[in-house]
């Protein structure tokens, strides 16, 4: 069943076995997982079924550095679906390495196994639509697909490992029906969670207080309570939950907030790859069953170990979109219709202060390169505008054999990287955040650690040759700040109570009732895009939650009079 909050009455008391907060890829997997478990469950989602400004004005906040990081209320959407409504589709698990308590990267080690957390990838994968959970390009595409380049064969810097592409999905929309027709699951549209409200002792939730922007205000009272409201509100939710605990739930210690982890991300550098470029798999290929799959490199855990290094990926790519040197008519056009692109795709097109002739560059590339343009043009249209499954990204023919490599990698956690509350308050009266993201020297070495051993193999095997500017490697790597909407780690789970905030079991150390899923538990961010990860934890947390409220007498989910 799903409903609009406004018409729950005013002052009325909600009961339900689980109450999840947030409709994103985290709270839906969730509520889905629960669903057939005997429980009742109540999915709370701010925004309603499409776009709506005075709901996404709620993300408003401050930032520290707006060229580190991008405006709160950016890079996120406040609506059923949450941010699976504009995401890309990318999937891949976290490496076994990234669970890893690493002596040479702070904070590292997670609180479960590998094999705990890899058995419910599968199932995040379906959801996701992303095909069978297979990683390994000749797992994925069958021994007989060619290797991503013919002639490099490394034991150090692995070529095999995929990426896979979702529709993408819109959570919000593909498990509509699922959530309107189950008889456990009610979902309240435009419910804002304004407040946690413990009992007087602090140890367990009383009641969660709920605002719609028209004014309406209720309360639910339910066995479990969990936030998955992504990383920054859950952090904003705990801090200004405040009443009892006077730091704010969950920050006895002072971590909530902390801790907190985008990607490093960057193009660089100039590959140029020795042969035939036919014999370069630098685009997508297909697997069996019609999912989009990706290679790219990656350097062996043994090696990431021995060199100290981050966890750090690197795809191929073509040159700087915003340079029209690269004389190439469909990357020109691009860079002119940059306005017309969303603000998380068009940032990295918005490069410096462009002069009439860099204009005219683009301009004369275009006209230069009309038959390459309009078979792009053809294949997007057909491939990734009126397909159901899309097309992942722009891949463009490379007759030269040069690539720049564009970077992806894990970022070492520090605690004076946070998020945190600010005097001034949104419509509904919480206090807004203040967003302070900052990285480490550590980070940058680390990506020139893994370009050093990348040049090294290319070198070695006689395959190609990398180089890249040393000196500029940090303000290349910065030039956009934290990428995109990865928000990691600000209610982190650990087994000390002084450097996280949930056990591993997702739940508040310090009140039994309450939980967290989604990337806010993430204790260290890996290389790996954040969202297959956080289905799968919040599967996991699905099912401990479903041992663990084992079904008693039954609870009418209904409003009663306060």
């Amino acid at each position: 069943m799903i409903l609009d909050a406004n018409s729950i009455g005013n002052g009325s008391c909600l009961f339900a076995d689980v109450c999840v907060v947030g409709g994103g890829a985290a709270g839906i997997s969730l509520a889905l997982s629960l669903s057939g478990q005997g429980l009742k469950i109540l999915l709370l989602e701010s925004g309603g079924r499409g776009e709506h400004k005075p709901t996404q004005e709620l993300y408003a906040g401050e930032v520290a550095d707006d060229k580190l990081h991008s405006p709160p209320d950016k890079y996120r959407q406040r609506r059923i679906g949450g941010s699976t409504t504009i995401w890309g589709g990318r999937c891949v698990p976290f490496d076994e390495i990234d669970l890893e308590k690493r002596d040479y990267m702070p904070f590292s080690g997670w609180p479960m196994s590998y094999s705990e957390l890899q058995a419910y990838y599968p199932e995040a994968n379906q959801l996701a639509e992303a095909g069978r959970f297979l990683y390994d390009a000749e797992d994925a595409l069958g021994p007989g697909a060619p290797p991503l380049f013919k002639n490099f064969d490394s034991g150090m810097v692995r070529t095999n490992s995929l990426e896979r592409f979702s529709c993408p999905t819109d959570f919000g929309t593909r498990y509509a029906k699922r959530l309107e027709l189950a008889p456990d699951i009610k979902v309240l549209l435009g419910a804002n969670c304004t407040a946690i409200r413990l009992e007087a002792g602090g140890r367990s939730v009383d009641e969660l207080e709920v605002t719609t922007l028209a004014g309406q205000r209720f309360r639910i009272a339910a066995r479990a309570a969990v936030l998955a409201t992504g990383g920054l509100e859950t952090a904003r939710l705990l801090l200004a939950s405040r009443d009892v605990a006077r730091a704010g739930i969950g920050n006895e210690h002072d971590v909530v907030g902390r801790y907190y982890q985008c990607h490093i991300a960057g193009n660089v550098g100039t590959l140029t790859v020795n042969g035939d470029p036919k014999d370069v798999r630098h685009g997508y290929e297909v697997s069996p069953e019609g999912i989009y799959c990706r290679r790219r490199l990656s350097i062996a855990p043994e090696q990431q170990r021995r060199l100290g290094l981050a966890n750090i990926c690197a795809r191929l790519h073509f040159p700087r979109i915003t340079d029209p040197s690269h004389r190439n008519g469909v990357l020109s056009g691009l860079f002119m219709a940059r306005h017309l692109i969303s603000y998380e795709y068009a940032k990295r097109l918005n490069d410096g202060n462009p002069t009439a002739s860099t204009y005219a560059r683009h301009a004369m590339n275009i006209v230069s390169d009309p038959l390459d343009t309009a078979a792009f043009l053809t294949h997007w249209l057909t491939h990734r505008t009126l397909a159901k499954r899309k097309f992942p990204s722009v891949i463009l023919r490379n007759r030269s054999n040069r690539f720049s490599l564009e970077m992806h990698g894990e970022q070492a956690p520090r605690a004076d990287s946070r998020v945190s509350l600010v005097q001034s308050v949104d419509a509904l009266g919480m206090p807004q955040l203040r967003v302070d993201w900052r990285y480490s020297p550590q980070d940058i070495e680390s990506m020139r650690g893994t370009l050093d051993l990348i040049a090294q193999e290319f070198e070695r095997t006689g395959a190609g040759r990398l180089t890249y500017n040393r000196d500029t490697l940090e303000e290349d790597l910065m030039r956009f700040g934290a990428y995109g909407g990865h928000h990691i780690g600000t209610a982190r789970m650990g087994n000390d109570v002084r450097t996280s905030v949930v056990n591993a079991d997702c739940q508040v150390h310090s009140v039994r009732n309450l939980f967290v899923a989604g990337s806010a538990v993430f204790p260290t961010s890996s290389q790996a895009n954040p969202t297959l990860t956080l289905i799968a934890l919040s599967l996991r947390l699905g099912n401990h939650l479903s041992r663990r409220l084992a079904p008693k007498a039954a609870i009418p989910l209904e409003a009663v009079a306060a």
